[in-house]
Order: structure tokens, then sequence, then C-alpha cells
């Protein structure tokens, strides 16, 4: 019987490609950053997309540190217009962790299926990013009270795909593989990992991008999950 849903955050919960898209136009108009040559912001956020996600690659296996990624994706990003300034990337880089936390885009039905869950099941999360940035999410967007626990990888000293993160949760919220299911966006890193280590994985593909891999469920909307649970 379950009893626990444990929830992904970024890009299942909270809109992050929203979000962070907003966050950074404010910078890139703050900064005037089209004063600096860079005349396309649009450009600007694509190349920074492309530095963050390769970045994030090396911090999930652990070869890079917290401290390497935040400085080096927007000094990396710069550097590709020209603009070799450590002290503007650094500045750029404090305002980007303290604006886009505090962004509560959610995805359609976010709220309508907490509601519908929180009645049935106890709820919590299960995520990659940051201690202080995911909290500060979930309070400015107002997601806080819904959970129980909130498991970060920073706190728990290891990240998805790592059973052990699953491991600790269940423990955590006092439940069993049994009783528990993951929902999340990331096909390998979020329902292959629960999968593996034993709880049914529902995936989140909104995109509804093309794969073949086995999995228990999968939905294109969160509000697909009444379908489920």
């Amino acid at each position: 019987m379950i009893k626990h849903i444990f929830f992904d955050l970024d890009r299942t919960l909270w809109d992050f490609e929203t979000n962070s898209h907003e966050t950074l136009l404010e910078i890139c108009n703050n900064y005037h950053l089209k004063e600096k040559g860079i005349l396309d912001y649009e450009e600007f956020i694509n190349t920074y997309k492309i530095h963050n996600e390769k970045l994030w690659d090396l911090y999930r296996v652990d070869a890079i540190s917290q401290k390497d990624l935040r400085r080096e994706r927007f000094q990396r990003t710069l550097a590709d217009f020209g603009i070799n300034d450590f002290n503007l990337s650094e500045k750029i880089g404090e305002d980007y962790i303290i604006i886009c936390p505090r962004k509560n885009k959610l995805y359609p039905f976010a709220m309508e299926i907490l509601d519908y869950l929180k009645e049935k099941y106890i709820l919590h999360i299960i995520t990659n990013g940051f201690n202080k940035t995911q909290h500060t999410k979930l309070k400015h967007s107002n997601l806080r009270p819904y959970f129980d626990q909130i498991i970060t990888s920073e706190k728990t000293g290891v990240k998805k795909p790592n059973p052990a993160i699953f491991d600790h949760a269940l423990k955590l919220a006092k439940s069993t593989k049994e009783e528990s299911v993951y929902i999340g966006d990331d096909l390998v890193v979020d329902i292959l990992a629960c999968q593996n280590f034993g709880i049914k994985g529902i995936y989140f593909n909104p995109e509804k991008r093309e794969h073949k891999e086995n999995v228990a469920f999968e939905i294109a909307c969160l509000s697909q999950i009444k379908e489920i649970l």
C-alpha cells in the first residue's frame, strides 16, 4: 500500500526553465550587457544554459565543487562574448542565486495535484539542488507546507542517481520501498535510479521525449497523477 510520495523539485514542480529565463533577462538588463557588447540576450542565455548543463553534469559526478559550478558558469559564458571580467561574473553569479530561487512559476496543475495527494499520502522532496536554494524556492512558491521531509543532496552528502540518497530518504520518512513512489523529470537520474533502488517511479515527461526504457508510469501533465494514485 502506497503511503509516501517523493517528488523531485526542479523541472517537476518548480518551473526551472521559466524562472531561470526570467532571472537571466533581469540580469542582462540590470548589468546593461548590451553596452558591453552582448547585443542578443537570448544568445547569451542559450550560451549560459550550455555551460551550466555541462558544469552540472560534472557536479553530479563530484568532478567539481558547488563553488566551482557557481563561479565558472557565468565566467565561461561571458568569456564566449569576449568579456574576461572576473568581478563581473562573480557579481552576476551572486545575483542569480539570490533572484532565481525567489521566482515562483510552477508547472500547470502543481498546486492542484499537491492538494489532491496531501489528503491521501505523506509528501516529501528529494533534490540534487543546493540546500539553501531549494528551501528558498519552496518558501517563495508556497510549496513548503505540502512536504514533510526535504532531502537535498548537499545535506545528505550524495546525489541522485546514487541509491544512498533514496535509502536516506526512506529512513527520514520512516517509509519502505513498497510504500513509496517517486515522481521526477529526469529519466536516468530520477526514474531509472529510483526503480533500480526498488521504488516505483512516475516519469514526468512534459516534452514527450522518446525513449526505450521500461518505466512503470509516464505522464506528460501533472494532472495525470490522479489516474495513477
